[in-house]
């Protein structure tokens, strides 16, 4: 008998080493395909913006293990308006924020029909609203969270369910790169900046990767079973304004 996996991209650090650890202590085949290795899951080589790299990793899986639940997590942060986004930047950022999702969701979905499972995307809540100069960024999660409603409709039928994870501000060390290469740029006190991170979210702090691990956990399972389609708010109550 197969045992069951999950398949995660980006479970090296921050939001994704969280997911990773979570499922794996809750008793699943844990894969993270993710260039760096990771502490947590079984650590495949795997570059998401090329595709013949993940539908290498998702076959040599497939051939022993039932792929049950996906998880497209690798994502790279990026700030600028649309006139300081250059061509190459603008390319980067699709080709590891939706193109790997792409790529990993065509590639695991032919293995995931006759038993069904859950594939989540890990969006933003900029895939519900817009923030100053962060053109690239926010219509990449808008992506996301197209990809998930499109596929949620048409992989219904074979009890495939998808649906995207918004988080807000997490602290993780893609938060503090971007925050350090803002103070860089602008001079401003680090800690300072943190605190006001923490004070624009209506529940007074920022969110923590545990935090969005647990409800990763939670759609994936079979009490979730009835949820698809949808964009999964974890903000702190950013977005209710």
């Amino acid at each position: 008998m197969m045992t069951k996996a999950m398949i995660i991209t980006g479970g090296s650090s921050g939001i994704g080493e969280s997911i990773a650890a979570a499922f794996e202590k809750a008793q699943y085949e844990v894969f993270n395909l993710d260039i760096q290795s990771g502490t947590y899951g079984t650590h495949i080589q795997c570059d998401v913006t090329q595709q013949q790299s993940i539908v290498d990793a998702v076959h040599q899986i497939s051939r022993r293990h039932q792929i049950d639940t996906i998880i497209s997590n690798a994502g790279i942060h990026f700030s600028a308006d649309i006139e300081n986004t250059s061509a190459e930047d603008f390319e980067r950022i699709l080709a590891i924020n939706v193109k790997g999702a792409f790529y990993l969701t065509q590639a695991c979905i032919p293995f995931m029909k006759e038993k069904g499972g859950s594939i989540i995307y890990i969006a933003s809540e900029q895939a519900l609203v817009a923030k100053a100069n962060s053109f690239a960024y926010n219509l990449s999660k808008h992506a996301l969270a197209s990809i998930a409603k499109t596929t949620a409709l048409d992989y219904a039928k074979y009890n495939i369910r998808a649906n995207a994870i918004c988080p807000g501000t997490i602290e993780t060390p893609l938060y503090h790169n971007a925050i350090d290469r803002y103070c860089e740029i602008s001079g401003a006190d680090k800690q300072a900046v943190h605190q006001e991170e923490a004070s624009l979210q209506p529940i007074g702090r920022l969110g923590q990767p545990e935090e969005v691990a647990a409800y990763a956990l939670f759609l994936a399972g079979s009490t979730a079973s009835f949820i698809t389609g949808s964009l999964q708010v974890i903000d702190g109550g950013y977005t209710t304004g």
